[in-house]
């Protein structure tokens, strides 16, 4: 049985990182993730110990009715945020999705509205507008995409995502976690 997923997501759920659980289980951030990966079996003893920083029972850990994934989301649950400053509007589409591989976001920038300029990571972000006009500063470079046109992009220097357009502008933005 793989169990390296199962305990990487509930190291996320605690909002723990490979290093802090190593911490707590005098075990080596690399070893926590070779037994993410699968690469390594932890010994019973180590198994429960990681078990027990985490907060879950071995029952539970390998009680298939617990695991259930959620797979539709709805609108009670999301969460808004609105920077009448920035002249934004953002919606988290999937619960706690900061602590997961994407963050899935509807974006709607308001007349001369910008998103928040974000600094040079290891993320990738992928973008749908839906509506309006978009001005995407990369560094120095800027692009430009209208309702129907995607936006893909290494966030490897600067941006920022700039209303371009008189009225509103509405997109579906991806981003990937790149602290992982």
């Amino acid at each position: 049985m793989k169990i390296g997923k199962k305990i990487k997501n509930l190291r996320l759920k605690k909002g723990l990182t490979q290093e802090e659980l190593g911490e707590r289980t005098d075990l080596s951030k690399g070893y926590i993730s070779q037994i993410e990966r699968d690469l390594s079996s932890p010994s019973i003893e180590t198994f429960f110990d990681i078990l027990e920083v985490l907060g879950c029972a071995p029952k539970e850990f390998f009680d298939e009715e617990g695991w259930e994934q959620k797979v539709v989301y709805g609108q009670e649950d999301r969460t808004d945020y609105v920077d009448e400053e920035r002249g934004y509007h953002i919606q988290w589409l999937v619960p706690e999705s900061n602590e997961k591989e994407m963050e899935p976001i509807y974006l709607t920038l308001f007349a001369k509205g910008e998103f928040k300029e974000f600094e040079p990571s290891l993320a990738e972000t992928f973008a749908y507008v839906l509506k309006g006009r978009v001005s995407v500063r990369i560094g120095k470079r800027v692009f430009f995409a209208k309702a129907g046109e995607a936006i893909y992009f290494q966030a490897s220097d600067e941006h920022q995502i700039i209303n371009d357009f008189d009225g509103t502008t509405e997109l579906l933005l991806v981003a990937t976690d790149s602290y992982l």
